[in-house]
């Protein structure tokens, strides 16, 4: 294993990490990545998410390497977005915010769109665009009401987060639950492994310390 690549993880984001270790990956570096993520004139939803991607991929990539570290480092970016049709859902800050969004969300179906990049040391790019299609219960207004007080929304894609209370309004979901959350497994682990990244290793270990 002298060749192992380390991992560089383009964000703070703690259900991302969570994503990472638990199909067995521990990332050398967290450097989580603040760029402005308004969508540009036009711009449709899923190719929102990958750009986003790709620019927190590149800018973990140049604030690694400025502090003098991840030269010969994988860069893994993430992003989510959530979109009705056409109409891209902020990530909610306000209360006036998540109540817009959970109106828009109640009793429809949506989608989330989210957006992988690999970089590699020698610069080449890899990247997926994973989508989810979900539909929501017809929320009352005493739900809204509650759920707005949780303040579970906050900071959140669409104004809610699918491992949370929001669960609780999932009427049906095709696609990737843990992309949902914020990290698709299938598709980041391929990713990482095509890039000679040993996801496999830990599950061995793990194996072994069970007893298995």
């Amino acid at each position: 294993m002298a060749s192992r690549p380390d991992l560089i993880l383009a964000s703070a984001s703690p259900r991302r990490l969570a994503l990472l270790n638990q199909i067995g990956i521990e990332p050398e570096h967290l450097v989580p990545a603040h760029v402005d993520e308004t969508p540009e004139k036009g711009e449709l939803p899923r190719k929102l998410a990958q750009r986003l991607a790709d620019l927190k991929a590149l800018t973990a990539q140049h604030k690694a390497r400025s502090a003098g570290f991840g030269s010969g480092a994988l860069v893994l970016g993430a992003d989510t977005v959530v979109a009705v049709g056409r109409r891209i859902l902020p990530k909610a800050e306000t209360m006036e915010e998540a109540s817009e969004c959970l109106r828009l969300l109640s009793g429809r179906a949506h989608r989330v769109f989210t957006g992988l990049t690999v970089l590699t040391p020698s610069g080449a790019k890899r990247q997926r665009v994973v989508e989810t299609r979900i539909r929501f219960k017809r929320l009352s207004n005493r739900e809204m009401e509650a759920y707005l007080a949780s303040a579970e929304w906050n900071g959140k894609a669409g104004g809610y987060a699918i491992q949370g209370i929001a669960g609780a309004f999932v009427v049906k979901l095709v696609g990737s639950y843990s992309g949902v959350v914020g990290l698709p497994l299938l598709e980041t682990a391929d990713l990482l492994a095509g890039e000679g990244y040993p996801v496999h290793f830990n599950w061995l270990n793990q194996s072994h310390a069970s007893g298995v």
